[in-house]
């Protein structure tokens, strides 16, 4: 067992502080990975407050992960000691069901072991990336291409993925017009991803406030949706909507900016429930759709597109001492767009 640093939520409440905890041994087929930097998600306070559910305190969360692999498996193949690599949301599937045999191991039919709060083979609560290092299958750890920044990269593990995987689903391209709701972590990964999918990108937000940065990123188009004449004007102007906002919003405005078989897709989630009116959707053959992460097969093929491309997360490097005020900026959407911490500052 390895003992290592980190921070943990000791409750649904109160501030995450500094703890140790322990690390599975290196199995066979195990990596062992110096964690170098961990993106801060909006997912990490919501599953810490348990607006999604039930926790077991104290946790350690943290989905997006970047770092270097320090020790291998005897019958590891996939990575060798030195490889930069990220884990994502998961770390295990049953690799057995039709959707994991498919290569969708996010939609494991038997539930895949999250990178944080689920209960792992071994029995014990997995523990996430705030942290100095962690222990997974080989298979679960991603190569991170050498032209990507390794501090801007962790990010891609989660609001990366996010966004790629409804944009490839929905087949975003030359001829498309993709609408982004929200301005934030994973909206300005899907401005990014849209743009150099050759779709024509149009940002809804609030405001105006971030306009100039959606433009900088790739859209083509900026709204604010506050404006109460922006949605009535936008009406049947889009193949397909991707609503990254984790709050409620008017679905049935929303819909009616869909062409004849468009599509809205939900990858932000909000605690809430979202009531549909049927009848936006049979008007005009419209689909209101969700999407989750990707699995291990797309989200490298993502993470080879961004090298392509050349595309980065947006982010802020923070020191670990700095998580709490970090969440308080992100509650009140006061980061532009992703805090990335500095591992070795937990130690």
């Amino acid at each position: 067992m390895l003992n290592v640093n980190g921070y943990a939520a000791p409750s649904a409440s109160a501030p995450l502080e500094p703890v140790t905890i322990t690390r599975r041994d290196v199995g066979p087929k195990d990596v062992l990975i110096e964690i170098k930097y961990a993106g801060v998600c909006h997912s990490d306070i919501h599953t810490v407050r348990e607006d999604w559910g039930p926790v077991t305190h104290p946790l350690v969360v943290g989905h997006e992960i970047a770092g270097v692999v320090t020790e291998v498996g005897a019958e590891v193949t996939r990575h060798a000691v030195g490889d930069r690599v990220g884990v994502g949301c998961m770390v295990d599937s049953c690799r057995e069901c039709e959707n994991c045999l498919a290569g969708e191991e996010q939609y494991c039919l038997n539930g895949n072991t999250g990178t944080y709060n689920v209960i792992d083979a071994d029995g014990r609560i997995t523990q996430g990336g705030y942290s100095t290092h962690i222990v997974v299958d080989e298979d679960f750890a991603l190569r991170i291409p050498e032209t990507l920044d390794f501090a801007a990269v962790a990010p891609l593990l989660c609001a990366g993925i996010t966004t790629y995987s409804p944009l490839r689903h929905w087949e975003a391209g030359p001829g498309k017009k993709v609408a982004v709701v929200g301005m934030g972590g994973l909206g300005h990964m899907a401005v990014k991803l849209a743009h150099a999918m050759g779709a024509e990108v149009t940002v809804l937000s609030r405001t105006l406030a971030k306009k100039d940065d959606g433009l900088r990123l790739g859209a083509d188009h900026y709204y604010a949706t506050e404006d109460p004449e922006t949605l009535e004007a936008l009406k049947r102007s889009f193949d397909l909507i991707v609503n990254t906002v984790s709050a409620p919003v008017d679905l049935g405005a929303y819909l009616s900016l869909l062409r004849r078989n468009g599509t809205m897709v939900n990858v932000g989630a909000p605690a809430e429930p979202l009531p549909v009116q049927v009848f936006s959707l049979m008007e005009d053959r419209r689909s209101f759709a969700g999407s989750g992460i990707g699995g291990i097969r797309e989200t490298q093929e993502m993470l080879d597109f961004c090298a392509e491309h050349g595309i980065n997360a947006e982010t802020e490097l923070i020191e670990a001492s700095y998580i709490n005020e970090a969440w308080k900026r992100v509650l009140s959407s006061d980061v532009r767009y992703r805090f990335v911490i500095d591992a070795s500052t937990f130690s």
